[in-house]
């Protein structure tokens, strides 16, 4: 890939490991049913797409879990508790990759987060890793919570491309998710989907990028 100058990282399953089927289990444990109807990788009720896209905030997010397992006493502790469980943490390595492909091309982070993952990360990658956060590893970051749109809505494509002035046939564009890739397929990038076969490390040396 000769003709690569910007690649754009999502974060979940392709930085930082998460596990929907640990989220599952807490949530069913907090006594919500039909856990994969409301969130999963292919999609997500409003509630979570709402938290996404900053427009609710963590007080309201938790008001509305304790609607859907209608169970008005759960606690905020109990809530972030199963709400975070699906986050792993950044494998030893990746870190160091991002701070290659910076050295080399224009580097962006596209993540859909939400305020209370976010905070949970940053915490993550300061203790096993003494960074702050992602700023130093990317020319920009886009957090859906922080920017007010999310993937796979093209607004939010637009959005970075607009901003940093990027030719779609320059971009690369890695995500775990498919209905992500495809989003940005139509957009004219170049894609490739991040999977447990294929992590980070074992596509970019495909694509001739490390």
């Amino acid at each position: 890939m000769e003709k690569i100058k910007n690649i754009v990282l999502d974060y979940g399953n392709v930085i930082f490991m998460i596990d929907f089927v640990q989220l599952k289990d807490a949530f069913t444990q907090l006594g919500i049913r039909n856990v994969d109807a409301i969130f999963g990788h292919h999609g997500q009720s409003a509630l979570f797409d709402n938290f996404d896209k900053g427009k609710i905030d963590s007080t309201q997010f938790r008001d509305g879990i304790r609607e859907i397992a209608e169970n008005p006493a759960l606690t905020d502790d109990q809530i972030d508790a199963a709400w975070n469980s699906l986050l792993i943490g950044v494998p030893q390595g990746n870190h160091e990759i991002l701070v290659r492909l910076k050295d080399r091309y224009r580097t962006f982070l596209l993540s859909n987060n939400n305020a209370i993952h976010y905070a949970y990360c940053m915490q993550d990658i300061h203790k096993k890793y003494g960074v702050a956060d992602n700023e130093g590893f990317f020319e920009k970051t886009y957090y859906s919570h922080l920017v007010g749109m999310r993937k796979p809505d093209a607004e939010i494509f637009e959005l970075l491309m607009k901003e940093q002035q990027l030719d779609p046939n320059e971009t690369l564009f890695i995500d775990d998710s498919p209905q992500h890739l495809e989003t940005a397929k139509q957009l004219g990038w170049h894609t490739a989907l991040c999977t447990k076969e294929k992590p980070l490390n074992i596509l970019l040396d495909e694509f001739g990028l490390l």
